[in-house]
């Protein structure tokens, strides 16, 4: 009980504490799982491995034979790094200021499952998790200033499951989830241009900070099947969450403007909605023989539901928009384990992670993804009968990342200008779990 309290203390700390990163397409977290992070998450619907199918598919609790406990972390290390290529002020005059610096940076992500068996056919569980998370941060005065310098999203997950098994070869489960979402948006705002006139353009910069969070809730859904004794598929469904986020506008507007500047620029309770997307997993498992496993996923996310970024101001002022436009999106990956003795399994796989982002003219600096290849590599050594040890390694192939936003008098990059540029970017990321089992 001791552990118990204390690993759920630990993991409400850094989520509240330490910043996140999205790493999978959009602004998902896919790390869910240390030992389904050496798979590159091939199977997860399927795999059953241990009690983090909480998240990936709870009907899968049916096949943990013991109470279980798990705490992971990860370390994550991303790049980011932009290369402007002639962005300008609407009037197409060179924007000034440098390439922003790297706008990755380490961040650590954990997860905290707890999974208990009732009887031979019912199992309960509850998982602690941050399933999606952003963090871009750039320089104060780098040329896409306007468009963005900080963007931070936070969610914690907590989600009470249950699983059933219905036949020796059928299992079903679902759960709630009950979402935590914490968002902070700043950038500069060229009040030179706003309120002096084209030609004073990027003489008077001033900022902004958006903050907001908000509670939501939605459900998941999971089936697990066992074709034979060797292998199995796997189902699962989490539906969209639809937060209301509501917080502060605060404004800094340098001094020698016209009044009607600071009227209508002035600190004000702003709402702002977020939709989280849908995903669906189909999962497939195989043992070839007793040292040799075989897995596969397809994962389709409804990434349709952000198609814009809207600020909202109770003071009146105008509402900041940023169209996103994004589309629905797929996963695949495969991978394989090899287990050499009793103690050990050593895991490998691939994945392919397409961009929701249609073209250059929708990417912005706050979520500059693109399509994405992981190369996973793990590894598990079971210390005791009790308690085992995983690990993992990915390394993220990004295309470079491409952005045209082109800025006219009326659309709704008027005041931020044309950015145009290309990011160098890629992903490194570490993870360590311990399991439990009593």
């Amino acid at each position: 009980m001791k552990f118990f309290k204390t690993s759920i203390f630990f993991f409400f700390f850094v989520v509240f504490f330490l910043p996140k990163l999205s790493f999978s397409a959009g602004f998902a977290l896919i790390e869910q799982s240390v030992s389904g992070l050496g798979n590159a998450y091939a199977g997860g619907s399927a795999n059953a491995e241990d009690a983090s199918t909480i998240f990936y598919n709870p009907a899968g609790l049916t096949k943990i034979k013991n109470n279980q406990i798990i705490a992971a972390g990860y370390i994550i290390i991303p790049s980011a790094k932009f290369t402007n290529q002639g962005s300008t002020v609407v009037t197409g005059a060179p924007m000034t200021g440098g390439n922003g610096g790297d706008g990755g940076g380490v961040s650590f992500v954990p997860n905290f499952y707890y999974a208990s068996r009732l009887t031979d056919k019912t199992v309960i569980g509850i998982g602690f998790t941050a399933p999606f998370g952003l963090t871009t941060e750039y320089d104060n005065d780098w040329v896409g200033r306007y468009h963005g310098v900080e963007s931070h999203l936070m969610t914690l997950n907590i989600m009470p499951v249950i699983a059933y098994k219905i036949t020796d070869k059928l299992s079903i489960g679902g759960g709630i989830n009950m979402m935590y979402a914490k968002a902070k948006l700043t950038n500069a705002v060229d009040f030179g241009l706003i309120g002096l006139g084209p030609s004073q353009s990027q003489t008077a910069d001033g900022f902004v900070e958006l903050k907001g969070d908000n509670w939501a809730f939605g459900f998941n859904l999971g089936v697990l099947y066992e074709l034979t004794e060797n292998s199995r598929i796997g189902l699962s469904y989490r539906s969209k969450v639809k937060h209301k986020l509501k917080g502060d506008a605060d404004f800094t507007i340098p001094s020698g403007l016209p009044i009607p500047v600071y009227t209508a620029f002035r600190d004000s309770t702003i709402t702002a909605k977020l939709t989280t997307p849908a995903d669906i997993s189909l999962s497939f498992y195989h043992h070839l023989n007793p040292q040799w496993a075989i897995m596969a996923d397809v994962k389709w996310t409804d990434w349709s539901v952000f198609d814009e970024i809207r600020i909202k101001f109770d003071s009146g002022l105008q509402d900041n928009v940023t169209t996103t436009n994004w589309r629905s999106s797929f996963r695949y990956s495969i991978g394989a384990t090899y287990q050499p003795s009793k103690d050990w399994i050593l895991r490998t796989g691939i994945a392919l992670d397409k961009t929701p982002i249609r073209n250059e003219t929708f990417r912005t600096p706050r979520i500059p993804c693109e399509d994405r290849i992981w190369i996973a590599l793990g590894g598990s050594y079971q210390i005791s009968k009790s308690t085992t040890i995983d690990v993992g390694y990915v390394h993220i192939f990004t295309d470079d990342p491409k952005i045209r936003k082109i800025a006219t008098p009326t659309n709704e990059d008027r005041t931020r200008g044309s950015l145009i540029g290309t990011y160098d970017a890629h992903v490194d990321l570490f993870g360590v779990q311990v399991r439990y089992s009593f």
